[in-house]
């Protein structure tokens, strides 16, 4: 008899019930009724404390579509994982005592960076380990794509389509920010798909004369509105040449809730035209998986199950050049997978006159 757990981790996204679909249909598939799988509850916390349940190949029927995560999710963050709490708990220790407890031959582990760091982590403890990666972020190092990106980059683009015609309207200049805290991949795909005017990424620090010389150029061109796709961890020149320490101390003391205030706030006074901001947020975790990530996080499944049938342990399924391949875990824990200020992308959207604020 197999015993697989399952877990999903970090902050949700779309794709998840989809990849813990692909697993356990895959794995009925190959082991039939030899094969038991446990779910686990809000990620680790669930492995931490014991919460599991074994699960039926009916929980996994209908969930193809569905948004969030069946299993539920939490952040654990990786820093803490080896620090004794309050309560005299031992996180580490609990894990792979219930990983005993509950005899698991392999643990399918689904999150983004910090997830990867944690499972590596579990492997490094000698536990059999095989992870899938998600995130909208797009930044987990040794995949092409994660699972959820493609599903946000629709939802932000979808905003920056209405933001159009309400801009349009009335010749309003509009600041979208877009999720992307470390990472810029989101909102550069979202902004050239959404036809922004200008796309600013934690890995271009902006120069604010720079971007309203751009608006006030498509002002004296007739063109009298304008959209801005601002990621939430975009920065200016002068805070990227700050130490970490002083920068976080500057963000803290920020007097704007968000990065896209402080910068509709300093617009306001280089350009005559009214500016407004807009802040979708958690939206772009929300609701069904596209097309294309449902193909993907169906790929990444049957990928891993394949994975615990020949006991490649040890791997994150990853999607390189378009072939689906295992990618140890201890090349892929603690790295992020940035934009290359030179990709395809960028150089594309340069091409047809996007700023990126430098």
């Amino acid at each position: 008899m197999k015993r697989i757990g399952i877990l999903t981790s970090g902050g949700d996204c779309q794709g998840l019930n989809a990849s813990i679909r692909g697993v356990a249909k895959s794995l009925y598939e190959e082991f039939g009724n030899d094969v038991e799988i446990y779910g686990i509850k809000d990620g680790y916390k669930g492995l931490i404390f014991g919460e599991y349940k074994l699960m039926k190949p009916e929980d996994f029927s209908g969930i193809l579509t569905l948004g969030g995560t069946i299993l539920g999710t939490s952040r654990q963050p990786f820093k803490l994982m080896r620090v004794i709490d309050e309560n005299s708990v031992d996180k580490v220790q609990n894990m792979k005592d219930n990983y005993k407890k509950m005899k698991l031959d392999c643990l399918v582990i689904l999150g983004g960076n910090g997830t990867q760091k944690t499972a590596n982590l579990l492997r490094e403890e000698g536990l059999n380990v095989v992870s899938l990666p998600k995130t909208i972020d797009n930044d987990v190092w040794g995949t092409d794509m994660t699972f959820g990106f493609h599903s946000s980059v629709e939802i932000a683009t979808n905003v920056l389509d209405c933001i159009h015609t309400t801009a349009t309207s009335h010749g309003r200049i509009f600041c979208v920010e877009i999720m992307g805290h470390k990472v810029g991949w989101l909102p550069l795909y979202a902004g050239i798909a959404g036809g922004a005017d200008v796309i600013l990424l934690p890995e271009i620090p902006y120069d604010i004369d720079k971007i309203a010389k751009t608006l006030d150029n498509r002002i004296a061109n007739g063109k009298k509105f304008s959209i801005l796709a601002v990621a939430e961890g975009a920065l200016s020149k002068e805070e990227a040449a700050m130490k970490k320490k002083d920068f976080k101390k500057a963000r803290a003391e920020m007097k704007y809730p968000s990065i896209v205030y402080r910068l509709a706030d300093e617009l306001s006074s280089r350009v005559d035209n009214e500016i407004r901001v807009c802040v979708p947020g958690h939206f772009q975790r929300g609701g069904s998986p596209c097309a294309y990530d449902r193909v993907l996080s169906t790929r990444f499944g049957a990928a891993a199950a394949k994975l615990i049938r020949e006991k490649n342990y040890g791997n994150m399924v990853g999607l390189v050049n378009g072939k689906i391949v295992p990618v140890p875990l201890s090349e892929v824990a603690g790295k992020l997978k940035t934009v290359p200020v030179d990709c395809e992308e960028i150089l594309a959207a340069r091409e047809i006159g996007i700023s990126f604020g430098d």
